[in-house]
């Protein structure tokens, strides 16, 4: 096991996000999330397509809550769910054009706990990620995605989302195929 966030690969750089978001969701497979001394592997991927997406927050335009996803890619876009879960989403498109990936789930590298699959407000919280998060350059500073040392192909399935009612047909859930940390539909 790894020592630290600094043993993996390079810091994924603004020009990584600053593409289309389902390129960057498949593309964020194999990756690793950092934040501070906590790392996992990223398993799954949700696309979420901005104003055309009517299950994407930035659907109804610019508001004070989705100014982040408007804003400049490769920055953290958290929010809470049903009132008790935090999610993290990765701020992804030009910006000015809305997108984000939600990190659905994690494979558990060094610091964390989990044995099992978990969706993504267990992933915040087992990663110490919260709303204070929100808007913070995942391209520098304790909260991250590095490249892996060496990019080996990854299987990834495709699939509709989880856990909404709008666009839920749409297949833009994206994993690595049999990986026991994939989180449960």
């Amino acid at each position: 096991m790894k020592s630290s966030a600094a043993s993996f690969g390079r810091i994924l750089p603004r020009r990584f996000y600053a593409r289309p978001v389902v390129e960057v969701a498949r593309d964020l497979l194999g990756c690793y999330l950092c934040h501070g001394r906590r790392v996992g592997k990223i398993v799954e991927t949700e696309a979420y397509l901005g104003v055309e997406d009517r299950a994407a927050h930035a659907w109804r335009g610019l508001t004070p809550r989705t100014r982040v996803l408007f804003g400049p890619p490769g920055h953290a876009y958290v929010y809470l769910i049903y009132g008790m879960h935090e999610c993290l989403n990765l701020v992804a498109e030009p910006e000015g054009k809305a997108g984000c990936v939600l990190v659905r789930a994690l494979e558990p590298v060094f610091g964390l706990n989990g044995t099992r699959p978990s969706g993504p407000g267990k992933l915040t919280q087992d990663m110490g990620i919260t709303r204070r998060h929100n808007g913070r350059d995942v391209t520098r500073g304790s909260l991250v995605v590095r490249a892996p040392r060496r990019r080996e192909p990854v299987p990834v399935a495709v699939s509709p989302r989880v856990g909404i009612t709008r666009c839920a047909e749409w297949p833009l859930r994206f994993y690595i195929k049999e990986n026991p940390f994939v989180s449960r539909r």
